[in-house]
Formats: C-alpha cells, structure tokens, sequence
C-alpha cells in the first residue's frame, strides 16, 4: 500500500441509530474497493466490523471499528460506530478524530433518537454532515415522509443530491441531481448503469438540482454572483460549493443506497473522495497548552491514541490519529503523558479485525501498531524536542450504576485488574472503588452497557460476578443549635486518661457572621474567639472549627486532638454512617488533668460530645439531587411525565427541540437507578436522556425513618 499525503487522506465517521445499516454499508464499501473478496452480514457474524465475540453474541455492535478504503487515488479512514446510545462512547470518540459525519437513517422509520443525539454531537463539534437515507427496499419505506420529516427537523440545509424512482421491492433506481443522471442496477448490485434521466422524471429533478445549486452558491459570493448571471453552475462549481457549505455546516446533503444490495455505495464514496473535505481544510485542534496544531507532514512527530482494542492471540492492539509530523516503524518517541520511551513496531492501515502494513503514515491519517509497552487510551507520543499532549475527548456522564462483585471472593482482584483493561477499550465504564459506600461500583451509559461488560468477564475472562444497586452516597446534616459536654476518665494503675470537651454544632452557611453570643435554656454563653479553621471537606460542604476557650481550661496542644475526633464523627454520622456535612463546631470551655491528659482522651472526648450535640441539633440526611434532560417524541410525553412524578422528580420545563420534546426536572440519584430501563419500556427505546449532578437536598420524614431503620438494621447485623 502506497504512502498518502496529507492533502489525500479524509476521515470519516460512519453514525446512525441501532438498525440503521451502518455494518452492512461498511461491508459493501470494503468489497467496492477491493479491500475484501466477498461481503459479509452480521446474520452470518462474518462482518469486518463486528468480529469481537460480544458483538456477534448480541448481533449489535459495541466497539467502534477504524477501517479504510482506497478511492480514486484518495484514502477514506471511517470509523463504524455502534447504534445503540449505551455505546455512545464510541461514536463521542470517532466524531472527534475524523473530519466529517455520515448519518445513516433507517428508511423504514425516518430519524430516530439515536439519531438526534448523533447529530447534536456533530452540532457541539462542529463537524461536517451528510445524511444517508438506507434501507429503500424495504415496503415499510416512504421516501417523501423520510425528507419532510428531515425538512422539520434540519431545516432547508437538508438538500437532496438523489431521490430513488420507487421504493420497496421494486427499488433499483435512483436520480443523482448534481450529475443529472440515472443510476441503476441489476439484482445483485455493485456496478450501476448510468442513463440519461427519463423525461417523466425531469422536472422533478430540475427543480431539485435548482435546490442544490442554490445552496451551494450560498457558500461562496463568486458562485452567487455566477448564479445570478447565469442561474446555473458547472459541476466543479457545484462540488466546491458543497465543500464549502460542509465545513460551515451551512448545507447537509442527503444521499440514497440500500446497504443490503449494494446500491448507491459507489457513487457515495465517490462523492466523500471528491467533495467530502480533506484534513487540512477542517479547523485545526488545540494542544492543552491551547496552542494550534496543523496537520503538517513537515512538522514534529505527535501521535494521539484515541482507542485500545483487546484482541485474542495478538493483546492491546493501539489506534492513533497522527496529529502532525509522520511516523515510520522503528521511530522512538516519548509518552508525554507517562514519561516512557516507547519505539513504534510494525504500522498498520486499519481494516477492521485485519491489518494492512504499511511503511509510513503523514499527518491527518488514523493507524494502529501493537505491542507497546505502556500506551493508555488518551496518551500522546512525540518525537524528538516536541511535548504536545492532547485531552480534546469529553465523554459524557453516566446513567447507569451498579455496584460489582465477583461471585468467588478470592478473584476480587482479577475482576479489578479487568476492570481496569476493559475500561481502555471503552473510557464510558468507569470504575470507582467507593470507600464511603464500601463498594466497588462500575458506572455506565445503560443496562445494556454493563451487561455487555458483564457478560465478557464472565465469557473471555472466566470471571463470575455479580450486580446489586449501589448504595446511595446520602449525607447528613443539622438544622439548628445544640450543645453538649463529655468527660473522659479512665483510670487503670498506672498514668491515666482524662479529657473534657464543651461544644456547641450549629448549621453552617456560606458568609454567616462569626459567633459572638449563644443561649441554651436561659443561660448566655459569650464566646471569644481564639482560632478558627475553615475545612473544605473532600465530599462536599465545610466544616467550621473554632477554638473560643479562655483562661487556658484546655491546652492549645490538645485542638487538634478534639478536631480529629470531630472529624471522625463528620465521616461517620450518627443516622446513617453517611458523611456529615455543612457544620460549625465552636469549643468553648473543657478540663484537662496535668499528668493524665493526652492526645487520645481529648480525641475521645471530642468524639462523644459531638455526637451527642449532632444528634440533639435536630438531624437530617440529605440526597444527591440530579438535573435530568429527557429528550422524547410528543406522543409519549404524558406517559413519561407521569413515570417521573412517580419518582419524586420536580419538573422544571419544557421544550421542543428538533422534532423532539425535551424535559428538564430536578430528580433524586435513588430514582434514577433504573430510570434507562423504564424509559426504554415506555417509549420503546424511542427515547434518550442526560443526567449532571445538581445538589443535595433534605429527604422527606418517612423516607429519613425508613433510612435510620435500615442502617440500624445493618449495625446489628454486624455484630452479630
């Protein structure tokens, strides 16, 4: 295989809801261009695609696959992207190393959710789109209905460059109206027979090849005045404006195939290597320094590894983008991330799971290479006097979470080091070792998400494990005054233990004036403030400590003693066990003994003085609140409103947005466990949703009660 330049390499993103055909059209382009001798189907699991076992277990794909095609003397990397929105990882990842998105839509059904949330992650990266309508054959397909329903929701930058003569079974011809011509084919697709258009077609084809001339001479004021004048452009004219409209996302082409027959792909990939833009026409991306960098040949040598691929007999197999500079085997280059020296082995030219050699890739081109030493998903590479590093890859929240275990104990270790590799395959499983909740929890984008991890622990590794709902992080926390007064004395022979602490808690806020005055039962208590100590507690909210002890009733030497009991309390509070939060703790007066005084009496003191005032200063536990955004068709509005009134959730607005309805609401973490599944059932998986975390809020009485009971439950179980 031949080295290609920068200015011949584009990269393309293969995107579209679950169904849509995005696997079989990766089969036809490889065989139209030679790649592969003969096309596989993911019935008969012999996909270039889909080769990991899970994929052809469940028939869907779950990792994203870099494959190429060699196009009229141009290199085409896409990367096929899994459908389903559990892996929307994948095509997060893909969107942001390529150039240009294709979006297939399924014919039968027009677009769909997955379909929205592709495109509203091209919006946000501002990628170029070409929409691809799949699946012509099919009896349940009705063009017209597929471009109106577009129209709605994309808007006039929708232009058709073909429209099929007949859909359904009787599918096998297009109009192509930036060539003018009739394309065609035999039953069993590839080559088409390129006609003039019929006279029964032409003035529909007229006026939508005026569409397209129009649009794209919106791109350009030399095409516009070309336009004016003479209400026609040349092809090239017409190609340079569609460039143009691409990268300003200011035109959004529609083109037409069936995957399944093979037809309409060729004159797709001749449209990406002639119009698609290349590399160097794309905006450039920015270091972590957010310095720009061009995709230049000439430049230093800096290589981004966007994906890890485990793969039976061969181990990590590593995917990269070379960001600038080029790259040949038996380079050296440096880990800017680890600080280790790695040299590059054999190159490769992807092919999904086989490989190409090649010798050298430039600037702009997607590869991989394997057996490297220590190169984690996210690192980057360098060559000499370069020390570029690159984080440009933001992944979104999770929306799933299960605590994880394995089934025999003494393998705990072997599923976290598996955790820990599977988690470079996909960065959307995120694994947290939870000392609060004393769980280790796995974290995801759906159910379908972690069952997939389960079931390759369970298949490749050998691993047997279990799921159970995690815990929920709950904090505690007071609502008013209360003081309280502990005397430690312990008495055994020799030195003794002896240490008494008088406190008052109160709730803290953000800015409150500096205490000068309490009373409790008609009694004052004037403070004066020796120290205070301000503690951003590493879970959330602060902890005010202040020394107001006078006349020198307790040393100086014994306040950290009594903030380390506090703050032992704080991480296990009285109702729950659950962390304390947002309290001001004021020492006030106490007692020590001059030979039986010491650290540990006062640590101990403190500790039982601040739970007694804790559980008198009127106690309450707090949950994680989260912000939620349903993004659902209107004719399932009603059902999902009331599925979240169910779940405590408070709505906070409405919207429309892009042929969809979006819900805002305010709703608790404990809710939202299996929220993905019950969202799926009422819609039929029509719908998608987004989750950030917003606050924490009191919890209602009976819930608090229901809470206590279950934690005192679990205290006597364990003595037990």
């Amino acid at each position: 295989m031949r080295v290609y330049q920068t200015n011949e390499i584009k990269n393309i993103a293969l995107l579209g809801s679950a169904g849509s055909g995005k696997t079989t059209l990766a089969e036809s382009m490889l065989f139209g261009s030679g790649i592969i001798k003969r096309r596989g189907s993911v019935e008969a699991k012999n996909t270039v695609s889909d080769y990991f076992p899970v994929e052809q277990e469940y028939g869907y794909s779950v990792f994203p696959t870099v494959f190429h095609v060699e196009w009229n003397n141009k290199k085409l990397n896409i990367i096929d992207c899994p459908g389903s929105d559990d892996f929307v990882g994948g095509a997060i990842t893909a969107l942001n190393v390529t150039d240009q998105a294709v979006i297939l839509i399924n014919g039968q059904y027009g677009p769909e959710v997955g379909t929205q949330n592709n495109f509203r992650y091209t919006e946000k990266l501002k990628k170029p789109v070409i929409f691809l309508v799949n699946q012509l054959d099919s009896d349940k397909c009705d063009y017209d209905a597929v471009i109106n329903t577009m129209k709605d929701i994309y808007g006039s930058k929708c232009v058709q460059i073909q429209y099929p003569v007949e859909t359904g079974a009787n599918f096998n011809e297009i109009i192509d109206v930036l060539l003018m011509k009739k394309y065609s084919w035999k039953a069993e697709g590839g080559m088409p027979i390129i006609e003039d258009i019929p006279e029964d077609q032409m003035e529909k084809a007229m006026e939508l090849h005026r569409q397209l001339v129009e649009a794209a001479a919106e791109n350009d004021d030399s095409l516009m005045e070309k336009f004016f004048e003479e209400e026609k452009l040349s092809e090239d004219e017409l190609r340079e404006g569609i460039r143009k409209g691409l990268v300003t996302r200011s035109i959004f082409p529609v083109f037409c195939v069936c995957a399944g027959e093979d037809k309409g792909v060729r004159r797709l990939m001749e449209f990406l290597g002639n119009v698609v833009p290349f590399v160097s026409e794309m905006p450039k991306i920015h270091n972590t320094r957010g310095e720009e960098v061009a995709p230049d040949a000439q430049g230093p040598t800096s290589l981004y590894f966007f994906k890890t691929g485990m793969e039976p007999h061969i181990g990590e197999v590593s995917y990269f983008k070379v960001m600038s500079g080029s790259v040949k085997s038996g380079d050296d280059l440096t880990n800017a991330d680890r600080g280790s020296k790695e040299r590059i082995g054999q190159l490769y030219a992807c092919a999904g799971a086989n490989r190409i050699a090649v010798d050298q890739l430039n600037a702009g081109d997607i590869g991989c290479t394997v057996k490297l030493k220590d190169v984690k998903t996210g690192n980057t590479l360098n060559g000499k006097d370069c020390e570029w590093r690159f984080d440009f890859i933001k992944y979104p929240n999770s929306k799933y979470s299960r605590a994880i275990k394995a089934v025999n104990s003494a393998d705990t270790e072997k599923v976290m080091a598996a955790l820990l590799k599977m988690r470079q395959e996909d960065p959307t499983w995120v694994v947290e070792q939870s000392k609060e909740l004393r769980q280790t929890i796995v974290h995801g984008q759906g159910e379908f998400h972690l069952r997939t991890l389960k079931w390759r622990l369970e298949n490749n590794e050998k691993l047997p494990v279990t799921f159970v709902e995690a815990k929920i992080p709950y904090r505690e926390t007071i609502t008013k005054q209360a003081r309280a007064d502990y005397r430690h004395k312990k008495q055994s022979g020799g030195a003794g233990q002896f240490g008494e602490v008088h406190l008052i808690v109160e709730p803290y806020a953000e800015g409150m004036p500096d205490p000068t005055v309490y009373k409790f039962n008609g009694q004052e208590f004037k403070m004066n403030i020796k120290s205070k100590e301000e503690i951003d507690l590493e879970w959330g909210g602060k902890l005010v400590f202040i020394n107001s002890v006078v006349g020198g009733a307790i040393d100086l030497r014994f306040m950290p003693a009594i903030l380390k009991g506090v703050l032992d309390c704080i991480e296990h509070g009285p109702l729950t066990g659950s962390y304390a939060r947002d309290v001001r703790v004021v020492v006030y007066d106490g007692k020590m003994h001059p030979v039986d005084s010491n650290e540990l009496s006062f640590t101990l003191a403190a500790r039982h003085a601040f739970s007694q005032a804790f559980k008198a200063a009127g106690p309450k536990i707090l949950e994680p609140i989260y912000d939620l955004e349903v993004y659902v068709p209107a004719d399932y509005m009603g059902d999902v409103m009331s599925d979240l009134q169910g779940r405590r959730a408070l709505i906070m607005g409405m919207d429309s947005e892009a042929g969809y309805q979006k819900l805002s609401a305010k709703i608790p973490l404990k809710e939202l466990s299996s929220y993905s599944i019950s969202l799926s059932s009422l819609t039929g998986g029509r719908a998608s949703f987004t989750t950030k975390f917003s606050s924490y809020e009191l919890v209602p009485n009976d819930l608090q009660t229901k809470l206590i009971e279950e934690h005192e439950a679990e205290l006597a179980n364990e003595e037990e």
